[in-house]
């Protein structure tokens, strides 16, 4: 009879093992797919799931802690935000002071391909007074020019 009871209290708790453990990988992969949406404050462009750093193991344990508490992904994202601003978040939201990161590159790129397109055109372009030619040599009606400037020059 003892040897009843005690297969029956490890089969019961085998199975609640079981049930926390698969209670444990949903929270495990809630708290995963959190990490991969906030962004490590001190590393570039990882986020916290993939950082290594000291603070990015703090944040993670401020993560699970607020997690096991009971507050929510979007309460969690919440007190993040208002403790470390809109950068925590790895795809803050677009709004006025945000705008810089949402379209900062996009300014950035069509500034630089103006630029690109403008100086080239103009050291392409050679002036209607340009003494020298395309291929580096004088040009006739600059040679032309010169020679009479310097016969009308008068002799001291």
């Amino acid at each position: 009879m003892k040897l009843r009871g005690a297969l029956l209290l490890f089969v019961a708790a085998l199975i609640a093992s079981s049930a926390w453990a698969q209670g444990d990988a949903a929270f495990e992969a809630r708290l995963q797919a959190l990490e991969k949406e906030l962004r490590c404050l001190v590393c570039q462009n990882q986020t916290l799931a993939d950082s290594s750093a000291g603070l990015a193991e703090d944040l993670r344990r401020e993560v699970r802690s607020l997690a096991r508490s009971g507050k929510t992904d979007a309460e969690i994202k919440a007190f993040l935000v208002a403790r470390y601003g809109d950068f925590v978040l790895y795809k803050p939201p677009v709004k006025a002071t945000t705008w810089v990161l949402w379209f900062g590159p996009f300014a950035l790129l069509a500034g630089g391909a103006i630029v690109w397109w403008m100086i080239p055109r103009g050291r392409r372009t050679v002036g209607r007074g340009a003494a020298v030619a395309a291929d580096g040599l004088p040009r006739p009606d600059a040679m032309a020019r010169a020679r009479a400037l310097l016969d009308d020059t008068p002799a001291h």
